[in-house]
């Protein structure tokens, strides 16, 4: 499809989602963007700082100093609040109080879904999810140039354009997985150190993380990734399986 030369220079003309994303394909768990940089996503689990003892937080801010000063690269911290929808919560609920023969406990659970149902409507109910950005670039060059489009989250609404790459060799691809896996490793596992969960996001993943982040209105809120899964995503350094 070729572009139309008028619509890019009429103000008046709306511009497409797909046309100012600077996403070129998500596939084997990498961010492909259309400058022939490339990204990872890694999804952090929240501690509570606010429940530790003073030698417990002194702790997790040296280790996560020492976190920081370890990378070698760029990275991106993003924090996304979203409106969590309650209905299936509240369709569980009512599917429990349904097959419960208790009436005591019945009667309590319908003051809880009432609850629950006016709470919903009175308030919004709010998620934060964290995660990490971890970019790779070809050449040192390569960064330079794009390094006003390196938010990659916010990077379409800005009005510069980067340089757009049509083709990437399979030498250059392999490289920048080799690389990336490196870098995740580096970042998961710094954060293990601190006692942050983390696991990366695969491709399915990541596709509804940006789906969700385009359509924060209609998106369903779910999680993405289940932490109670990662030790058997991730083998701790020391084990040896045959």
């Amino acid at each position: 499809m070729q572009n139309n030369p008028q619509q890019s220079t009429n103000p008046e003309v709306p511009i497409s989602t797909q046309a100012t994303l600077q996403i070129s394909e998500i596939r084997d768990g990498l961010v492909i963007m259309k400058d022939g940089s490339f990204r990872a996503v890694v999804a952090c689990q929240s501690i509570n700082f606010d429940l530790m003892s003073s030698e417990e937080r002194e702790a997790v801010e040296f280790a996560y100093q020492d976190f920081l000063n370890s990378l070698s690269f760029t990275t991106q911290f993003l924090i996304r609040s979203q409106r969590v929808d309650i209905g299936p919560y509240i369709d569980q609920l009512i599917n429990i109080r349904r097959n419960n023969d208790n009436m005591l406990l019945g009667v309590l659970m319908d003051d809880y879904i009432n609850f629950i149902d006016q709470l919903s409507q009175e308030a919004n109910i709010m998620d934060k999810s964290f995660f990490i950005v971890i970019p790779y670039y070809s050449s040192p060059d390569a960064e330079k140039i794009v390094e006003q489009t390196k938010n990659f989250f916010l990077s379409f609404s800005t009005k510069q354009k980067a340089p757009v790459v049509t083709k990437i060799d399979r030498l250059t691809y392999e490289k920048a997985i080799s690389e990336m896996n490196n870098r995740v490793s580096t970042v998961i596992s710094g954060l293990n150190n601190v006692g942050v969960s983390a696991v990366r996001l695969n491709t399915k993943e990541l596709a509804e993380l940006y789906y969700n982040f385009n359509n924060p209105d209609t998106a369903v809120r779910e999680p993405l990734v289940d932490f109670s899964k990662l030790a058997t995503t991730y083998v701790k350094k020391g084990e040896n399986h045959a």
